[in-house]
């Protein structure tokens, strides 16, 4: 397998777009449409190789303590983000394909492509809210065939107007071939999925074995599967430019430039390419001035393009 070692560059999952309680920070809960442009357009400007929006459609009563209802629509809000960003690239983390017909979800991606200039990714996954599945009809126990399924149906009407068979799609996406298609998931079953089928890999959570043995195994089942080519490859950093005068979560690197550089340099010896930054903040200005401070600072120091 070929697997680029160059950086493709950073990326952030956006704020204000999903406010689960384990992820989201107190000032988000009074924002919207204007603080998520602002920290769009600060990715955009300061660098980003990309930005990225969750997907949930109904969240159920008995999760919504811990993972709120508050969930923008993936399509229709990279789709706003497309209007007034010039380079960074957008990214679905994750679709649940199995809630569309795959041939949806290709009409969909492939206008954000065409309208945005060819900057769309799509990033799916199999999902994992039980409750969300069943009031939307799909069989849970099933998502992982309706996946694989999904994808091969998807890349194949993203790559021909007919890829659907008797029924034709447009307009057609940009990038040759179109978005690439990621896989997100840090499970066994995710990870057999990005090698066959995928373009690239977005682990969500700890995968079993550390980061390591994961992008170990990516590269021997592609080699299996007699894939090459470019592939991305996901991981983070949590940091904060500076000292923070607040508490911020033990695992955040904090301080120089240079010391944050480092770290981030560890993580694409991994074999990352594909770096999340993760910044601690209490409000939306500390937010984009501390992703101005990492564009300006923070990025110069680290090998590659990003």
């Amino acid at each position: 397998m070929t697997t680029s070692s160059s950086l493709l560059g950073f990326t952030m999952q956006l704020p204000v777009q999903a406010q689960s309680t384990l992820v989201a920070q107190p000032w988000e809960r009074a924002a919207g449409p204007a603080e998520l442009a602002a920290v769009t357009r600060a990715c955009d400007v300061n660098g980003f190789y990309s930005v990225s929006v969750c997907d949930h459609v109904a969240i159920p009563r008995e999760r919504a303590p811990t993972m709120s209802t508050t969930w923008y629509d993936t399509v229709a809000t990279l789709g706003w983000l497309a209007g007034f960003t010039a380079k960074v690239r957008l990214l679905s983390h994750v679709y649940v394909v199995a809630y569309r017909h795959p041939l949806q979800t290709a009409k969909a991606f492939a206008t954000l492509d065409a309208l945005s200039g060819g900057r769309a990714i799509l990033g799916v996954g199999a999902g994992h809210v039980e409750g969300e599945f069943d009031a939307l009809g799909v069989p849970f126990a099933e998502r992982g065939r309706i996946t694989d399924e999904a994808v091969a149906a998807i890349r194949a009407a993203l790559s021909d107007e007919w890829g659907g068979g008797e029924v034709g799609q447009q307009p057609r996406p940009v990038q040759s071939g179109g978005p690439p298609i990621w896989v997100g998931g840090s499970s066994g079953a995710a990870l057999r999925r990005a090698a066959r089928l995928g373009d690239g890999w977005l682990p969500q959570g700890p995968p079993e074995g550390g980061m390591v043995t994961a992008i170990a195994t990516l590269r021997r089942l592609r080699d299996e599967a007699g894939r090459e080519g470019p592939f991305a490859i996901g991981g983070g950093v949590n940091l904060y430019v500076g000292e923070p005068s607040f508490d911020v979560p033990r695992w955040t690197v904090t301080g120089e430039p240079t010391r944050i550089a480092e770290a981030v340099r560890d993580v694409v010896a991994l074999g990352v390419n594909h770096v999340a930054v993760r910044i601690p903040s209490r409000s939306c200005e500390e937010h984009i001035d501390q992703i101005g401070a990492f564009g300006r600072e923070v990025c110069p120091l680290v090998d590659g393009d990003g």
